[in-house]
């Protein structure tokens, strides 16, 4: 027989950011305390709205899964003596597998216990189980109440913990588990009587809550859909505002407010950023794609006194827009180049100056990798006035009261103030990307002052000694690196890592050459990790990752050529023959002592043939290499197998004779560097 098991943690409001991890974290959480106590069961799945973290196990077995192991023991020479007589060793194991040491059994030199463990009841598991998936839950800010020890998200005001229908007894600090669960907090009735899991999604609907956070966000999406279309306008939904009000509401119903038009006028992105990112409203567009003057938000709630509400969100937002509008204002009476002195008010970092500093380091950082791709002249003008600019619109008064608006208002400001649109376009380009997911930088301009910036920071971060360590990265550097990863792959440009990183240090004034040293090799290990991960995302295997990644990652946008031909090369048949006949390559050439290859000492066919290979091959690398065409490199790397396995077949190379010897050994070794600078084929995995 089965039951269903719950367990429901109630709470304060929990943060809306914390809650996806949570409801992971509590379902992987349950299926790992489950096995280690040897529970079956069927599927599990967590469930929860900002008061309430639930799981359900379904079809739980009543009794523990019986344990048979056979556990190994000391040697029976330590354990018996010479009489034969259990030593202290054989006694101590013994008594620590709870078998007596007559029951130890000798095998293979060695003694095992045979232990049986017949299960437990799984009800008098429960309590000890729910506790341990409480206790070993952890959230990015935990807190304490009242004069308790424990720690937890928000303070715990109720539990329900039930098998079938019956209640698991367990206490926590404050709270005992029972089946008392409470509805909406203004909606439903304060305490609601669950006997059952089926009882609870059924008592809770009745009591205005959606404990499914899948349904709330279908019923969210649907009801912002249908609002916007009433309204004969489309909702603009952004992905991670519906996740964060999935988890805001625990009864959703969408509404429409206004605005007035004159907001209109304002930047789009300056309307959107005080709905989305202050207010949590959707805006709305119409079928030309223009913003219309209102909103969707969704009240944790149900429809009565609805234009009430309204009322309330659009005498805020109105208030926000006003704010923006007044700001928009301001700013306009000062032209944006004249705002950059004032950069010289703002710090960038601890002993590295301010802005204004930094923008100076962006004019030269941005240019000479400008002079590094041959960009001409006049795109190095719009990259030289892009980067002065590119900070300017942080003393603003629209970015600073929405600092989201960074990059945004300067392209806007710069527009405002008679710059090229193509310098207004490197103003806002130099921040992408922003985030996980966001858009590159698509003018050559935008690119070259997004990876200086990017670049600047980096090693100005990592000269304090700030790298990221495990989850701590306060300065997004990960971030801005694989950033920088992103553009050169996209962009198709090759450019020195190296030689990046010492410019940004010159630019800093970084003189101490052990620190150039170190920074260069951490800058180094720091970027090769960020590559890493994008093959990975590219389901590249890891072992020709790290084939690729051993030839070195100087020059990124190469390092992903290489990649990119290792995928279609590297699990081919002959390049599964070149690799076993290349490892064998690879350990003899460790053994020479010269690079002077002598064919006068050649002494057979199978030499003269695999060297006449090797030249051959020597040249059509050199060419596809200085071409980037590395499929092909690979393909000719592989077709030496096969005169590679007839000069082992014919030829002894590790004879008496020393010269003949070392030429032999030094063919092998110009062998085995060919493929150097595409990839070490020696870390491939044969199957």
């Amino acid at each position: 027989m089965t039951k269903d098991l719950f367990l429901e943690i109630g709470t304060e409001e929990i943060p809306a950011k914390f809650m996806p991890g949570a409801l992971t974290q509590l379902e992987n959480t349950t299926k790992a305390k489950l096995a280690e106590l040897r529970i079956m069961h069927g599927e599990i799945r967590a469930v929860g709205t900002p008061r309430r973290l639930a799981v359900i196990v379904k079809q739980v077995a009543e009794k523990q899964a019986d344990k048979h192991s056979e556990n190994k023991g000391p040697s029976v020479k330590i354990a018996f003596g010479e009489d034969g007589a259990p030593t202290k060793a054989a006694l101590g194991f013994a008594r620590g597998q709870g078998v007596d040491v007559s029951a130890l059994v000798v095998k293979d030199g060695y003694v095992y216990a045979i232990v049986h463990e017949v299960g437990r009841s799984v009800a008098e598991l429960l309590p000890g189980l729910f506790t341990d998936i409480v206790n070993n839950l952890s959230f990015p800010k935990s807190m304490r109440w009242g004069d308790f020890d424990m720690r937890f998200v928000r303070p715990i005001r109720w539990i329900v913990a039930l098998f079938g229908n019956q209640v698991v007894p367990f206490t926590l600090p404050g709270v005992t588990a029972g089946n008392v669960t409470r509805g909406h907090r203004f909606l439903g009735q304060a305490e609601v009587q669950v006997n059952s899991v089926e009882d609870y999604f059924a008592r809770l609907t009745e009591n205005f809550v959606m404990v499914d956070q899948d349904v709330r966000r279908r019923v969210i999406r649907e009801q912002i859909e249908t609002l916007a279309v009433s309204h004969g306008g489309t909702a603009n939904i952004d992905e991670d505002l519906l996740e964060e009000v999935v988890y805001l509401v625990e009864y959703p119903t969408a509404l429409c407010g206004n605005f007035e038009d004159k907001y209109l006028s304002l930047p789009p992105e300056a309307i959107i950023t005080p709905m989305r990112e202050h207010q949590r409203y959707f805006p709305v567009t119409g079928k030309d794609g223009k913003l219309l003057p209102m909103f969707i938000t969704v009240r944790n709630g149900g429809s009565e006194h609805i234009d009430i509400v309204r009322h309330g969100n659009e005498r805020v937002l109105k208030a926000r827009l006003a704010d923006a509008r007044f700001f928009f204002e301001e700013d306009q009476k000062m032209p944006l180049a004249e705002r950059v002195e004032k950069l010289k008010t703002v710090v960038f970092q601890e002993s590295l100056g301010t802005i204004y500093d930094k923008v100076l380091r962006l004019e030269r950082l941005s240019t000479a990798v400008g002079k590094m791709l041959d960009v001409s002249q006049d795109e190095l003008d719009i990259v030289n006035r892009g980067a002065h600019l590119s900070k300017a619109d942080l003393v603003t008064g629209m970015v600073y009261e929405f600092t989201e608006l960074q990059g945004v208002m300067g392209r806007e400001y710069a527009l405002l103030s008679g710059e090229q649109p193509a310098v207004a376009e490197a103003i806002f380009e130099h921040y992408l990307p922003r985030f996980a997911g966001d858009k590159l930088p698509q003018s050559t301009s935008g690119r070259l002052i997004s990876i200086a910036d990017k670049m600047d920071n980096i090693v100005a971060t990592f000269s304090r000694g700030l790298i990221p360590t495990g989850s701590q990265d306060p300065y997004a550097l990960r971030r801005q690196a694989l950033g920088i990863v992103n553009i050169l792959i996209d962009a198709k440009y090759s450019i020195s890592l190296t030689s990046l990183t010492s410019h940004a240090m010159d630019l800093l004034g970084i003189a101490d050459n052990g620190q150039r040293m170190k920074l260069t090799t951490d800058i180094q290990e720091f970027f090769r990790l960020r590559i890493k991960n994008v093959l990975s995302d590219e389901n590249l295997r890891y072992d020709m990752i790290d084939a690729v990644l051993a030839a070195g990652v100087d020059d990124i946008y190469d390092t992903w050529l290489r990649a990119k031909a290792m995928a279609l090369e590297g699990g081919t048949i002959a390049m599964q023959k070149a690799v076993q006949a290349l490892v064998r390559v690879g350990n003899l050439a460790k053994n020479a002592v010269s690079e002077t290859i002598d064919v006068n000492l050649f002494s057979t066919d199978a030499e003269h043939a695999l060297y006449k290979a090797y030249l051959e091959a020597r040249a059509a690398i050199e060419r596809f290499t200085a071409e980037k065409n590395y499929q092909a490199v690979l393909s000719i790397v592989a077709g030496l197998a096969s005169p590679i396995d007839a000069f082992f077949g014919a030829v002894m190379v590790m004879v008496e004779d020393t010269a003949v010897k070392n030429n032999r050994l030094a063919l092998l070794k110009a062998i085995s560097g060919l493929s150097a600078h595409t990839a070490d084929l020696t870390k491939i995995v044969t199957m």
